[in-house]
């Protein structure tokens, strides 16, 4: 497998983040996403930023941002800007950003790249509604073509939503974790800018925030690689250079269900109780396949192991051994 080239000095240094949503505890799939993006940028000397993604007011709390910062240092993993250290590129809290997301809604939509959408959420849900080949919903494009006339009628009945008018084009694309991949981006992928609420989207807040914020690494689940070509034609049209992204592996318990905040067992609570930080760093350094047995190991000792040809192209299940340990206890 072709593997990434190491930083050189015509290049700009290796900015990577991590940016989780604080609606609940960390589990060890976000864990697992967070330590990746740190190897991937200590790996190249470079340097890294928390960002809090809480666009979503009535879900998120500070007491879990708060916690989930706790939780990085605890295992090893420091930051030069972000959280509640702060630095050169604020808001770092995606919930104080609206004015920037705002500049930036105005400017896609003076170059006619946006349209008002008026559908709700059961006509974009219902059972005619087409999928992609992974049964996410695409959009039917009902909005896409009304006339001003029309948009105005509306919306004196309702509030639109904001979408982005993408164009039809194939994307031949290169990912750190996945390798060589291809996509044709259709208008079927047209997402929302900001929803009906005034609420901004995360597709447009996450590429506003890594440009202004100089991020050129992102590290992410595979479950977010079908956004890629989208938000990277997006980078261009808010005048970014895109990314290098990498979409890691997602893991999985023995039945083969993703883990998330669901996942009581799977959360640092528990695993605080449960391991010490070298041995929880060992554990994801041995389902990462940078080692071949869990061995206590702390981040800085990870980073020389870090190599994106080990890491799986699929589902990561949890080895039993590990979740044997979570039901034991000490």
């Amino acid at each position: 497998m072709k593997t990434a080239m190491p930083v050189s000095s015509n290049n700009p240094p290796t900015v990577g983040r991590f940016a989780p949503t604080p609606s609940g505890g960390m589990h060890l799939g976000n864990l697992f996403c967070a330590v990746m993006a740190w190897l991937a940028a200590r790996k190249e000397n470079g340097s890294f930023i928390l960002r809090i993604e809480d666009l979503d007011a009535s879900r998120c709390q500070q007491e879990f941002a708060d916690q989930m910062e706790q939780d990085l240092l605890w295992l090893g993993l420091t930051w030069e800007e972000g959280g509640s250290k702060g630095g050169p590129n604020p808001p770092y809290y995606q919930s104080k950003c609206a004015p920037v997301y705002e500049q930036a809604l105005n400017f896609l939509s003076e170059k006619g790249l946006t349209y008002p959408c008026f559908c709700s959420r059961g006509e974009l849900h219902a059972a005619s509604a087409p999928h992609r080949s992974d049964g996410a919903y695409l959009y039917s494009g009902k909005c896409r073509g009304l006339t001003s006339e029309q948009q105005q009628e509306l919306a004196q009945k309702k509030s639109p939503a904001i979408r982005v008018r993408l164009p039809e084009r194939h994307f031949d694309l290169y990912d750190l974790a996945q390798g060589p991949w291809s996509h044709q981006l259709t208008s079927g992928e047209d997402f929302l800018l900001r929803r009906s609420d005034g609420v901004f989207s995360y597709q447009l807040a996450v590429v506003v925030d890594d440009i202004r914020m100089g991020v050129n690494q992102i590290v992410r689940g595979q479950d977010l690689q079908i956004c890629t070509p989208g938000q990277q034609w997006l980078w261009g049209q808010l005048g970014g250079t895109p990314a290098r992204y990498g979409h890691i592996p997602m893991l999985t318990d023995r039945d083969g269900r993703r883990l998330s905040k669901r996942d009581r067992d799977m959360d640092l609570t528990a695993l605080r109780q449960r391991f010490t930080a070298q041995e929880l760093t060992g554990w994801i350094g041995f389902v990462a396949g940078f080692l071949d047995q869990p061995e206590p190991l702390s981040m800085a000792e990870l980073v020389p192991l870090f190599r994106w040809e080990h890491l799986s192209k699929t589902e990561i299940t949890m080895p039993e051994s590990f979740q044997r340990r979570l039901e034991e206890g000490l």
